[in-house]
């Protein structure tokens, strides 16, 4: 798997979060978003969504999994009760770009910790992230973002 190591900036965010087991319903989130920004006029071209599983199912139970679905927004933008608005936290990050299917982002996340090593990489404590820029359609990659120590 091809890899670059990249510096992710903080950004301003809205974001809707879902609590419970990892599946499905995430998608069902990011739709919700996604539904919401274009009621704003935030979904253009290259709008910055990110899907962010803040929990290790390993370690938290699944119905205390929290995951959040995020935008980018401009630092003049106010958002509304119907989202929450965040930072997202930036850093050194090792980011692998993904064909934008279910089959090929899970063999990549069975990659990640054994392409880490083998690089001399270790994770840092904070959750990796799913990155899309754009419309799928023209755009169907995404980027899985590995938070790395400097």
């Amino acid at each position: 798997m091809n890899f670059k190591i990249e510096t992710i900036s903080n950004d301003r965010i809205a974001y809707m979060r879902r609590v419970g087991p990892y599946g499905p319903a995430n998608t069902e989130v990011m739709e919700k978003l996604k539904n919401w920004a274009k009621e704003k006029n935030l979904l253009l071209d290259t709008e910055i969504l990110f899907a962010i599983a803040q929990d290790n199912p390993v370690t938290t139970f699944p119905e205390n999994c929290r995951f959040d679905a995020c935008i980018v927004i401009p630092e003049n933008f106010h958002c509304d009760d119907s989202v929450s608005e965040g930072e997202l936290t930036g850093g050194k990050y090792m980011i692998c770009e993904v064909k934008h299917t279910a089959d090929a982002i899970q063999k990549a996340y069975s990659e990640i910790f054994q392409l880490l090593q083998m690089h001399g990489y270790q994770m840092e404590n904070k959750p990796m992230m799913e990155k899309y820029i754009g419309d799928p359609v023209s755009n169907p990659y995404c980027e899985i973002c590995i938070p790395i120590k400097p």
